[in-house]
Formats: structure tokens, C-alpha cells, sequence
């Protein structure tokens, strides 16, 4: 059995990628199914994607995805499946899907692990969300076999639209990846309870809402703790003992086992509900004590003082923060009951039958 598998960025770059379908390819192929890859972006053009400016360098990176596009088109007819994350190009109407779904009349099983119907634009690509065409999200999952999504809000979205909607959590690799026992040697800060965050700059402003917090526990815990944060950009805010690693895919756990106790605030808002716990994963896959927002999928991950803490107001987070910072023996119990959860449910082992189901 054939598939196509058409993407936004290149194989190994984009998280939402690595771990919502690519981690699935070897036992895709070991199953026997035929596997070609679309990415729309090349290397070159992703790796500027992100960064201000170089629009006549985006341009033509765009121009050559559409076409790339049009090119894979002569050979749509040959697949039994036509998997799409997201969408098939990043900017227009769904072209590309219609012919797919409608001339080429191919099985689309579509993927999406964000409210992505919802507009939201980094500043660096302000233009770009001038022709995002956001609205296409319905028009894909209505043409769609399937519809696989990350959480249930995005699939009670999908379901107004079609009736063949699969819940597919983003999963971990706790087996090769996140591991704990893997990465022992890792050196961490001595003498110091180290709180971590890693996103990307999209999602700094999340992590904002936290920052007072921080200067709080500085006064109570003088020369005790550290805050490090892991992205691709440095925030600039005034924090005393605040550290920055520029994420690197080579020393993504690595780096996230300097931390003791990870960290993911959020703002109840319609496009956070479609977030699918990601990081929190990462951090309780690595046994690390997690402290989230109570909102979406984290209720649903985290169950309060079991596997996790759930914390809406300042008083709160200062709280368990405290408590965590205190208390090692609290920090290695909540850490492994937290990667037992990853292990049982948001595992690539545990979701392996569901996503091999989506080709059936």
C-alpha cells in the first residue's frame, strides 16, 4: 500500500511533525506500506522562515513549494492514501486538496495539532497572514477520509464537518528519546533547584505571564534556584538568574534534563484550548514534576497532585513552586507517576494501533 505523506517543513525540523506522524515512519514501513514524502519548504527556505526580513528570499522559497505542488499532482494517481498535516500549502485557498480529494478522488486522511482555523501570525510573517486563508480548515477536514487530531476540542471542531474523526495525541519515543535512564551523565546546577520552560518565540508570551512570579521567589529562596529557559530566540526581560539555551534538535533532552521542576502557563484562550500538552509531555516523560495551566488538553493530562499540579492563580503557583523547590522526595514522586502517564497513554508504543488505523 502506498502513501503520500504532504507536510509544511522538511523530515526532522518541525516538532508538531517529528511528533504527531514522523516517528511513525519506520513502523509504517516495517508494516509494509510505501512511503514518499511532500515537504512544501525546502531546507534553505525554513531555515529563514522565522527570522525578519529576507522576503525576497522567502518569496522564492514560497514560489518553488507551489512549484513542488503542482509537480506532485502528475503523480497523485498512484497512491492508496494521501496523508496531509495541516495543510498542503501555507498560503491560498485549498487547491491542492480539492484536486486531491475531488479530481484525483484519493482517500485524504488530514492532520492537525493546533486550532489552526483560527488566525494567528508570527510578526516576523505579517504579509503572510494577509493570504493565510484560514477558513480552508473546514473545507479539507469536509473533503477528508479522515480527520486525525491531537486533542478533543480539535476534534469536536472537525466533527462539525466530518463524521470520521480520530483522536491521535501528539506521542512521545520514551522508549529511544525521552528516556531518563539514556541521560544520566547530564550536569546539573549544583546546589541550585533549576525551573525550566522551553517553546518557541511564538509562545514567549506565554511564559510572560509567569515572570513576576519568579522575582517573588528570588526573595524567598535566595541563591536557591535558577530559571532556565530553552527556545529559538532570547526573551529580554530583567530576571535575575535567568538562563537562555538556544534550542538545538541534537540536545533537545539534554538540555531539558537540567531541569527539576518544567514548567507550561497558558492563557485560556480558543487558540491554547487547541494546544496539545507538548511540553508538558516532554517534561513528564523525563519524570520532571510539571506545573501547568488548567487549560485544554492539561486537565486531561494532569490530574492535580497525582502526576502533576493544575495552577490558575499567582498564589498558587508561588505555592506549589515552593512546596516543589522544598521537597526533593515530592519532586521524584511526582516525576515518576508523571512518566508512567506518557508511558501509558501519550506513548508512540501505546498509540501505535491508532495511528496505524488511520490508513484502514
Amino acid at each position: 500500500m502506498k502513501i503520500l505523506l504532504i507536510m509544511p517543513y522538511p523530515l526532522g525540523e518541525a516538532p508538531s511533525q517529528r511528533f504527531r506522524f514522523e516517528q511513525y515512519l519506520s513502523i509504517l514501513n516495517y508494516k509494509g506500506f510505501e512511503i514518499t514524502v511532500k515537504p512544501f519548504f525546502k531546507k534553505q527556505t525554513w531555515t529563514i522562515l522565522y527570522k525578519n526580513g529576507m522576503y525576497f528570499r522567502k518569496t522564492l522559497g514560497v514560489l518553488s513549494g507551489f512549484a513542488s505542488r503542482i509537480g506532485m499532482l502528475f503523480s497523485v494517481h498512484r497512491y492508496d492514501f494521501v496523508f496531509i498535516h495541516r495543510e498542503a500549502s501555507p498560503l491560498g485557498p485549498p487547491i491542492f486538496e480539492f484536486l486531491i480529494a475531488k479530481i484525483f478522488l484519493k482517500k485524504i486522511i488530514f492532520d492537525f495539532d493546533d486550532a489552526i482555523w483560527i488566525p494567528t501570525t508570527s510578526n516576523e510573517n505579517v504579509i503572510a497572514a494577509k493570504i493565510k486563508w484560514h477558513s480552508k480548515t473546514a473545507l479539507i477536514c469536509r473533503w477528508s477520509y479522515k480527520v486525525s487530531c491531537g486533542n478533543e476540542y480539535l476534534c469536536n471542531y472537525a466533527k462539525q464537518y466530518n463524521k470520521n474523526v480520530v483522536l491521535n495525541p501528539t506521542t512521545i519515543d520514551t522508549e529511544s528519546l525521552h528516556n531518563p535512564a539514556l541521560h544520566q551523565n547530564v550536569l546539573k546546577e549544583t546546589g541550585k533547584v533549576t525551573i525550566g520552560w522551553t517553546g518557541t518565540h511564538s509562545t514567549l508570551k506565554y511564559l510572560e505571564t509567569v515572570v513576576p512570579l519568579f522575582k517573588n521567589l528570588l526573595k524567598n529562596f535566595p541563591n536557591q534556584i535558577r530559571f532556565l529557559v530553552i527556545a529559538d530566540k532570547k526573551p529580554e526581560w530583567d530576571l535575575t538568574l535567568m538562563d537562555f539555551l538556544l534550542w538545538a534538535k541534537q540536545s533537545e533532552v539534554e538540555d531539558l534534563m537540567k531541569f527539576d521542576i518544567g514548567i507550561m502557563p497558558l492563557t485560556d484562550d480558543t487558540w491554547a484550548q487547541g494546544k496539545c500538552g507538548f511540553k508538558a509531555l516532554q517534561y513528564m516523560s523525563l519524570e520532571i514534576p510539571t506545573i501547568a495551566s488548567p487549560v485544554g488538553v492539561n486537565t486531561e493530562i494532569i490530574n492535580h497532585e497525582e502526576n502533576g499540579f493544575l495552577c490558575t492563580e499567582s498564589d498558587e503557583w508561588l505555592s506549589i513552586l515552593a512546596r516543589l523547590i522544598s521537597d526533593v522526595s515530592l519532586r521524584d514522586k511526582i516525576g515518576k507517576s508523571s512518566r508512567k502517564t506518557v508511558i501509558d497513554k501519550y506513548s508512540i508504543k501505546s498509540n501505535t494501533q491508532t495511528f496505524l488505523g488511520l490508513f484502514a
